[in-house]
This record gives structure tokens, sequence and C-alpha cells, in this order.
């Protein structure tokens, strides 16, 4: 069978249905982050998509379940590429340590709606949900890399003993409260927390000489 002309081969879809998607997404991402999932229609995503009917989106997507996983993965997808390109410029595991909390709250400024829009994602979801399901995988993958990372630098000698999935968990966890304020306060001061976060961390890390 001949392949669509103009067409992503890994899809099936053409660019054009690959452009309409993306924009969909993002529309819902806006939607989602200022009304909050529960709130969100097919209604008020098309209206902010500039679409003339919900049918564009029920073409593109098989309901609402399929269309939070998608904007889920895509929140994902920026938030991984911002943190890592950023972290691979520093030398050393303590170093990196300070930088992603630096680079994360950075995320805040970089990227509102997405931060806004998971948090309402996380909040939300349900077990059961397809999109939970989804959300599942990604923080376990995640949580998987980080605990090597920092098994990886007690190995280096830079970082004390300690439990690698305990401090995993410890460290997203003031990742995330730190979104969930920034949220709630207009005035916060992204850098500074960044700072004292970091502070706490390298100390709760760092290897007694």
């Amino acid at each position: 069978m001949q392949a669509k002309i103009g067409s992503d081969k890994q899809s099936g879809r053409t660019f054009t249905e690959e452009a309409r998607r993306a924009q969909i997404v993002n529309a819902a991402i806006d939607v989602i982050a200022e009304h909050g999932l529960p709130n969100t229609s097919f209604a008020k995503i098309a209206q902010a998509a500039g679409l003339s009917s919900t049918g564009m989106i029920s073409y593109h997507f098989r309901g609402k379940d399929d269309l939070i996983r998608a904007v889920a993965d895509e929140i994902f997808r920026v938030n991984i590429d911002f943190v890592v390109s950023k972290l691979e410029r520093e030398a050393g595991y303590a170093a990196t340590l300070r930088a992603f909390f630096a680079t994360n709250l950075a995320l805040l400024d970089e990227y509102p709606m997405h931060q806004r829009a998971l948090a309402s994602i996380v909040a939300n979801a349900r077990p059961g949900d397809p999109q939970t399901l989804g959300l599942i995988a990604q923080v376990a993958e995640i949580a998987s890399g980080q605990e090597d990372w920092l098994r990886k630098g007690q190995q280096a000698g830079e970082f004390r003993a300690f439990d690698p999935a305990i401090m995993s968990l410890a460290i997203r966890a003031a990742r995330d409260a730190a979104v969930a304020r920034a949220g709630d306060e207009p005035d916060f001061d992204a850098a500074a927390c960044a700072r004292e976060l970091a502070d706490l961390f390298e100390r709760a890390t760092r290897k007694q000489s």
C-alpha cells in the first residue's frame, strides 16, 4: 500500500493532521490550565483552538481520555526536553542536583500553562482512567532514572549513603509542591525557591569529609 503523501511514517498521519492534532493539544493545555480538568470540555477547547465545531476534535481523538493522554504526553515531552538540555551542560553530580531545581522551577516561567495543566490532570486522576495509567508509567520511568542517577552519584563518591528511592521521592515531592505553590501565589519567586531547595538537598545528599 502506498504511503500518504507528506505523511509521518511513524504515526501514519499526514503533516496537516499532525499540525491539527498539535493545535488541539495546545488549546487543551490552555483550557485545562485556566479552567481545571473537571471544567474542560470539547466546546471550550474548540473555541480556544479557533475551530468551527467539536467535530474536528472527535475526528483526531477517540474521546476526552484519548485527548488528555496526548496532553499529558506533550507536557512530559516539553518538560523533559527542557530539563535534560540544560542539565547536560553541568559537570558533576552535586552541581547537576543544584541545577535540577533551578531548571525545574524555570519551567514555571517558560511553560506556566503546561505546569498548571499537568497539576490539574494529576490532581483529578482516578484509578482506572486511561490517562492515569499513562501518567503512572511516565512517573515510574522518571523515578527509576532519578534513583539510578543518585546511586551513580553515591558510587562516584559525591553523595553520602542514603536510600536513592526515598531521596528521589523527596526531591520530586519538593519540586511538585513548589509548582503547586507557584500556581496559588502570583508573586511566587521561582528562582529564590530553587536556591532554597538546592541548598536543602545539597546538605541532605553531600558526603561529609
